[in-house]
């Protein structure tokens, strides 16, 4: 029996490894994708103030961080009763395809590119953003500057390029002046014309690699997503739709209601829990969430060139399996996140001034919450960049944390991005040599998904042996929490 580690998984946000163990013939007995790292933002959050969690949440990761802001709003709104205005909704649609512009182009470019532009096999030197940079300088160029106008939006709308503070219970807590619209509109436009240049940069690449789409990591699973209006895509809000491997609809609920429907199972070789549709079972209620699981959901994209470029899509690929389209996926989406940048920069109630909905009731004290048994939840369910996102709060009556769980994209997706590696490994590998290209290969199948490791960890299960000390400014220990 041998050992084949794959170690870092490079171009990913966090760590994480491949292990392929052979038998004594040299064919793959198992393989697994392995989460090495630990964070504790579910136990960070307890016994925090509810409203402090939009501004908590975005250190998860600062890749993620308006997602997580966002999200963590919306649970936030509910467990006060607040239903934010129309414009502080827009706003937050507005912050949220910031993160989708920055996002989706990091990732494309930046990220899987060098595996697209340069080769699968191609020296691992140059299998980067140096070498895109050497080989076309004009993509790299694109990149940076459609990264860019994503991070304005940020900036602008969130009141910080990375961790957005404007998202507060019951709305926003600033607005968009006439002049702050009228460049970010111009911005929106820009970003456009840049992704279409992109997209024909790109689009010839699924060609060239049909062979490598087919083979790497493909699975059948169900499918999961937000949507609206009869199946429109939506990023901010909606309910939650399941779709089986063939396409028809299993489930529909509202956000509030996930635990219906959603379990987690604990595996022994991950610090990323397996979520899996909990009325199917596990592992055959394996889901996956992101751009390829959004496209196959939704029935329609209502902004013009998005629309053409995922009704191209969908005759090409269909229900679409193989998870190398999610970079095409991630294209389509680019796109539709700036169109509907300007569809909401060019509606004039976006710099209205009704933002927030006060709260006017009464909380009880700290004492008193105590004393007393009552609980509020809420719950907050938006389609990040990788995928559907849920942060789900208990709190006592004074609004003070006592549960907080959050469900990640990337962990909705474990379960097949770890299949998937089995299942491509006992394809490639026969032997005990195993080329460089190849190892490469199996990463493409984790850097396919975008995945978010520090977002996706937080405990293992109840029995792990870890301690937070957390610290004053003079040094002093103020609270130690057993994670």
């Amino acid at each position: 029996m041998k050992n084949i580690e794959i170690a870092p998984i490079s171009r990913i946000e966090g760590h994480g490894k491949i292990t392929v163990q052979l038998d004594d013939s040299g064919n793959v007995s198992d393989a697994h994708f392995h989460v090495m790292e630990i964070r504790g933002f579910e136990k960070f959050l307890e016994g925090a103030a509810v409203e402090e969690a939009p501004r908590i949440t975005p250190r998860i990761c600062g890749v993620c961080q308006t997602a997580h802001h966002l999200a963590a709003a919306k649970a936030t709104d509910q467990v006060f009763g607040l239903e934010p205005p129309e414009t502080a909704k827009k706003l937050r649609e507005l912050l949220l395809l910031g993160q989708y512009v920055h996002s989706h182009a990091l990732h494309f470019y930046i990220l899987a590119g060098p595996d697209l532009v340069m080769g699968p096999e191609s020296d691992p030197a140059l299998r980067n953003v140096v070498g895109i940079y050497k080989s076309n300088p004009e993509i790299a160029t694109m990149a940076i500057k459609t990264r860019k106008i994503g991070q304005e939006i940020t900036a602008t709308v969130g009141g910080k390029p990375i961790s957005p503070v404007t998202a507060i219970p019951g709305g926003q807590s600033r607005g968009l002046s006439s002049d702050q619209q009228a460049d970010l509109l111009a911005k929106a436009k820009n970003a456009i014309g840049l992704v279409e240049k992109g997209f024909e940069v790109a689009k010839p690449l699924f060609t060239k690699y049909a062979e490598e789409i087919e083979l790497l990591g493909p699975v059948e699973s169900h499918f999961a997503a937000l949507t609206k209006n009869n199946g429109d895509i939506t990023y901010y809000d909606g309910d939650v739709k399941v779709i089986d491997s063939t396409g028809n609809m299993v489930h529909e609920f509202e956000p509030e209601n996930y635990l219906d429907y959603i379990e987690e199972k604990v595996q022994p070789w991950s610090y990323m829990k397996f979520p899996y549709l909990k009325q199917i079972g596990f592992p055959d209620g394996s889901y996956r969430v992101g751009p390829m699981a959004r496209l196959n959901v939704i029935n329609n994209i209502p902004t013009e060139k998005a629309s053409e470029m995922f009704a191209e899509y969908k005759e090409n690929f269909g229900l679409a399996q193989n998870p190398l389209l999610y970079h095409y996926a991630r294209l389509i989406e680019l796109m539709y996140a700036s169109e509907r940048a300007v569809q909401l920069l060019e509606d004039d109630s976006i710099t209205g001034t009704d933002i927030r909905q006060p709260l006017t009731e009464q909380l009880m004290t700290k004492e008193e919450a105590k004393e007393s048994s009552e609980t509020r939840r809420g719950v907050g369910i938006i389609e990040a960049t990788r995928g559907t996102l849920i942060h789900d709060y208990e709190t006592d009556g004074a609004g003070f944390i006592k549960r907080a769980n959050l469900i990640v994209s990337t962990g909705q997706n474990n379960l097949a991005i770890d299949q998937g590696v089995r299942e491509t490994a006992k394809k490639m590998i026969h032997g005990e040599e195993v080329s460089e290209g190849l190892k490469n290969q199996l990463e493409m199948i984790v850097r396919a998904y975008d995945v978010c490791l520090s977002c996706a960890t937080h405990a293992i299960d109840g029995s792990t042996s870890m301690e937070l000390d957390i610290y004053d400014s003079n040094g002093e220990l103020i609270k130690r929490q057993l994670l």
